[in-house]
């Protein structure tokens, strides 16, 4: 599955998605869940995550501690 993808000059493997992908599966289900936008790009929740908090760190989005979760709402 993953012999397929491409790989950038790293040799690292091309997300499948953009970062967009991620920002629309945020607003879709706003406030989102790491596992609903996991579930919405069909991906892994830690990958979901990872993605997360890159978008985090570029300020495109933010997070809010509810309960024993985060939820996650586009900035932009």
């Amino acid at each position: 599955m993953g012999e397929d993808r491409e790989r950038n000059e790293g040799g690292q493997f091309e997300p499948e998605h953009t970062d967009e992908d991620v920002l629309e599966a945020v607003r879709e289900h706003a406030p989102a869940g790491t596992q609903e936008v996991a579930g919405e790009l069909g991906i892994a929740r830690q990958s979901a995550d990872y993605r997360l908090r890159r978008l985090l760190e570029e300020g495109r989005v933010s997070k809010k501690k509810v309960g024993n979760s985060l939820v996650w709402s586009a900035d932009e």
